[in-house]
């Protein structure tokens, strides 16, 4: 028995943060899918072109984009950008995010709004940005990266846990919204994930057996393990899902 593989080829994609972790593999699965890719990025752009460099040796194209999601201009110019070179856009990946946290009373009010811009607002500021042409095209497909830390919370990251959960709010609201306009929004709940982010606390041998001792499946993910379900839900292999929260922890979230 056979079937088709997932196919996103004539279709243009979107993903902020996309020049390292999570991000980066999205750009190269999308690719591999066939997407043209807009690699958005803050400062990293050595990053970002290396990414694009990595797609168009896929076959693929690409392009760079520069641009902080906190600020709905210059979401709006990231997206604009992506409509000049093809036109259209189908595939927004939300990820452009930061991690970084202390006990609630040492958060300062600029650690607070930098994770709760970057992470929640920045999603925000991109999906308003992006809806207008994607309602124009009666399609879509928007996927927030979200985290367990946004189901049950995360100890000394409070502000990280509050922007994660706040993604999962906005995507049940979007895709209720959005639904008529033939736009799907869905979410990715990833736990620990081995990227530049985490290397700190991982690189600890300790720690990180005490973390995989809390993962049913004994490991931490690669970025590679959060990107593949991302452009699935990205496909039309996905296309009667919309309003989700895709749990890929390794089983050390069990929630519906």
């Amino acid at each position: 028995m056979s079937f088709e593989g997932i196919e996103l080829r004539g279709q243009v994609a979107l993903v902020t943060g996309g020049s390292k972790g999570i991000g980066r593999e999205t750009v190269l699965e999308l690719a591999r899918a066939g997407a043209r890719l807009a690699v958005n990025y803050l400062s990293d752009e050595s990053g970002a072109r290396e990414a694009a460099r990595e797609v168009e040796k896929l076959g693929g194209e690409a392009i760079t984009v520069q641009g902080d999601v906190r600020s709905l201009g210059e979401a709006e110019s990231i997206v604009e950008t992506c409509a000049n070179a093809w036109g259209r856009l189908d595939v927004l990946v939300c990820n452009a995010g930061l991690w970084r946290g202390a006990a609630v009373e040492e958060m300062t009010e600029e650690l607070w709004s930098s994770v709760v811009d970057t992470n929640l607002k920045g999603s925000w500021t991109i999906v308003r940005a992006a809806v207008p042409l994607m309602k124009r095209q009666r399609s879509g497909s928007i996927i927030l990266v979200s985290s367990t830390a946004g189901q049950r919370g995360e100890a000394f990251y409070s502000n990280y846990a509050a922007s994660k959960g706040g993604q999962i709010a906005l995507t049940k609201a979007l895709a209720a919204e959005l639904a008529p306009h033939g736009i799907r929004v869905n979410a990715v709940a990833p736990g620990w994930v081995e990227t530049e982010m985490t290397a700190h606390v991982l690189a600890d041998e300790r720690a990180r057996q005490e973390i995989e001792a809390g993962i049913p499946l004994g490991r931490v993910a690669s970025a590679r393990d959060i990107a593949r379900p991302i452009v699935f839900l990205a496909s039309d292999w996905a296309r009667h899902i919309t309003g989700e929260v895709l749990n890929i922890n390794g089983g050390s979230v069990l929630c519906g």
